[in-house]
């Protein structure tokens, strides 16, 4: 981690020096790796990175760093941004829509592997992409048990994955199966499901799997206690009973649950209105966009100008983003101390993904300033 020229201890140092007026995400890259080398310890496959989640050329370097060198990208400048933090990596390709020239940029890249999700988007890749490289063909199922589901956009049914899985091997390419199941899903039974149907598929198809990818979707700790385990268990023990002696390899791609708890977000209380709302210097246009999706957000701590924490006992507060449009407002009413403060910072925890990501710059706002730290977010008060 020499490459960061300055490293603070904790959030709480940094704001103790400083009172910046624009938002800040604190990154842990030592909490990154930690989540890295948790998924390689208990994922039974290879772990990838979905580069689309965050892609701050300090977490791809420090994924690397930590023994991840295989990204899922999504576009040309995805592809471009990795070959040049990690040149030898090896980019798996799952957005299932491209044009030619996509199509013709990541094969010059030497992407590895492609998914499709219909017969328009396969004919493409054939006279295209190499006999002998890896295709997917992208499942979708009515699966339940995600914020929110992919499948309306992606993906083929069974039988349509049939026909694709037979036309990919008999153009030459390397036969696999791919699916999501859908954003911050908490249910293994979820990727229980889609295994099972992976291996109807495939037998219907007569095609043997080399690679099953089991999409991303492991959800990050949003106040819930996120656990990954049964959902690796049940990964393993679906795949096991499933395809027996055939069982393919397995990847996974997270996003979320990987670079999520690696950063955390503090904002400036700008205004105290009288009946009690505020207004922050960040919101729903800036690097808090996916909090109205996502649902009501209970990782909040409100931290005085000098640092310390405001206690009080908590009232109900509406709060409102810096832009000068009304819907710029966190959903529902969110508990805080009763003595917060213009000039108060509050810091979100666990928001690496989809931040930086998703920030729109509307009004002008939603200029950031990344600032590492050793430890960030829950661990900040651990030894």
């Amino acid at each position: 981690m020499s490459r960061y020229s300055r490293i603070w201890a904790t959030e709480i140092d940094h704001l103790r020096t400083a009172t910046p007026d624009h938002p800040v995400l604190y990154f842990s890259p030592e909490t990154l790796s930690e989540t890295a080398q948790r998924f390689r310890a208990g994922f039974p496959g290879l772990v990838t990175y979905a580069v689309k989640a965050n892609d701050n050329p300090g977490v791809i370097d420090t994924l690397a760093r930590a023994g991840v060198t295989s990204f899922d990208v999504a576009s040309p400048a995805e592809i471009a941004l990795v070959r040049e933090i990690v040149p030898g990596a090896t980019l798996h390709y799952n957005n299932p829509v491209r044009s030619v020239a996509e199509i013709e940029a990541a094969v010059e890249a030497g992407v590895a592997s492609y998914s499709v999700d219909g017969f328009g988007e396969f004919e493409k890749l054939r006279g295209r992409v190499p006999a002998g490289v890896e295709v997917s063909a992208r499942l979708a199922l009515p699966v339940k048990g995600a914020a929110y589901d992919f499948g309306a956009k992606f993906g083929e049914p069974p039988e349509g994955c049939v026909a694709l899985l037979r036309a990919v091997e008999a153009a030459g390419f390397v036969p696999a199966m791919t699916f999501h199941p859908g954003t911050q899903c908490e249910d293994p039974a979820a990727w229980a499901r889609y295994i099972e149907t992976c291996g109807e598929i495939s037998r219907e198809a007569g095609v043997t799997l080399a690679r099953l990818n089991v999409g991303g979707g492991f959800p990050s700790d949003r106040g819930l206690g996120a656990n990954l385990d049964p959902i690796f268990a049940e990964i393993d023990r679906a795949v096991g009973e499933t395809f027996g002696d055939t069982r393919p390899d397995l990847v996974c791609e997270p996003g979320r649950a990987m670079v999520a708890e690696a950063f955390s977000l503090a904002v400036r209380v700008k205004a105290v209105r009288e009946c009690g709302s505020l207004f922050l210097n960040d919101g729903i246009y800036g690097l808090l966009a996916e909090v109205p999706i996502m649902g009501p957000y209970g990782r909040l701590r409100v931290l005085a100008p000098d640092g310390t924490p405001r206690a009080a006992p908590s009232v109900p507060r509406v709060l409102y983003g810096p832009t000068c449009d009304s819907l710029d407002r966190l959903p529902g009413e969110v508990p805080l101390p009763g003595d917060v403060t213009e000039g108060d910072v509050l810091i979100f925890d666990g928001m690496g993904a989809y931040s930086t990501a998703t920030n729109t710059r509307f009004n002008g706002y939603g200029a950031h300033e990344i600032v590492t730290v050793r430890r960030g977010g829950h661990r900040a008060t651990q030894s």
